[in-house]
């Protein structure tokens, strides 16, 4: 009888967060394949567990696929964790997933703590339809061209991004869309947890200098009222020249705007 794999996710800050499944699962398995052995090893040092460990690092995944797909042959039980949080998730695993499927393989996800909706939800932005894009590019211009695809989806958008880059990412928020509603969430479950949430504007002023800790972006669906003043001109502009009149064109700015046609008219 073959094995089973169990997807395991793990405390992004508070080790209460870890659920009595994940924990049942750990003290079950034969094997925990993890991302860091000593980070995961430390958890279940906590929790009084002791049980055999892999890394499935992002550089050695590819070779230790092959060893974990044998031992699930022989009817082995293997756990499947990360550093913290739900395993995949911009986090390694995906390899050994899709092998584990491919080989026929039961594969189990257990719930359990993620920071990307933590994120979402602490943000009080629209929550109902979002995107998750991952970490952020570390040039300007490709978070520039990042923003650009994801922007026009029209959803809120979530990401990753380093403490030391913040500055720079939110320095071009606010030159993009000034009044674009943004939330940086910092240590998320942890003592120093920090939900950031204002204008684009306001929230790069707040980070002028880079804080210490994880940090997750959460964005507002970009919108014609929250882009910069010349975003609006471009859009009255582009009316103009396909026909509309200055006070239609006006009118239908305001409208998705909600700002005064009168203050938009253009004669």
């Amino acid at each position: 009888m073959r094995g089973r794999l169990t997807i395991c996710p793990t405390p992004i800050g508070n080790l209460d967060d870890l659920t009595a499944r994940v924990r049942a699962a750990f003290a079950a398995c034969d094997l925990v394949a993890c991302e860091d052995t000593r980070r995961t090893g430390q958890l279940l040092h906590l929790l009084g567990i002791d049980v055999k460990m892999t890394s499935i690092e992002a550089h050695r995944e590819g070779s230790a696929i092959p060893g974990i797909l044998a031992r699930l042959e022989q009817g082995e039980h293997v756990c499947l964790a990360t550093d913290a949080g739900m395993p995949l998730v911009s986090d390694p695993g995906g390899a050994t997933v899709r092998a584990a499927i491919a080989a026929g393989i039961e594969v189990e996800v257990l719930p359990g703590a993620d920071a990307v909706t933590t994120a979402l939800v602490a943000s009080g932005l629209p929550s109902d339809r979002f995107a998750f894009i991952g970490f952020l590019p570390r040039a300007v211009g490709a978070i520039g061209k990042t923003l650009d695809e994801a922007d026009s989806w029209g959803l809120t958008l979530v990401a990753f991004e380093s403490p030391k880059r913040l500055p720079t990412t939110l320095a071009l928020l606010a030159e993009r869309a000034p009044e674009r509603r943004v939330a940086v969430c910092r240590e998320l479950t942890k003592l120093h947890e920090e939900i950031a949430r204002g204008t684009a504007t306001e929230v790069a002023a707040r980070f002028a200098l880079a804080p210490k800790g994880e940090i997750t972006l959460v964005l507002a669906p970009l919108t014609i009222e929250s882009a910069a003043p010349a975003v609006i001109e471009e859009a009255l502009t582009v009316l103009r020249s396909r026909g509309f009149g200055a006070r239609d064109a006006a009118r239908l700015v305001a409208g998705l705007t909600g700002r005064s046609a009168r203050e938009l008219y253009r004669p």
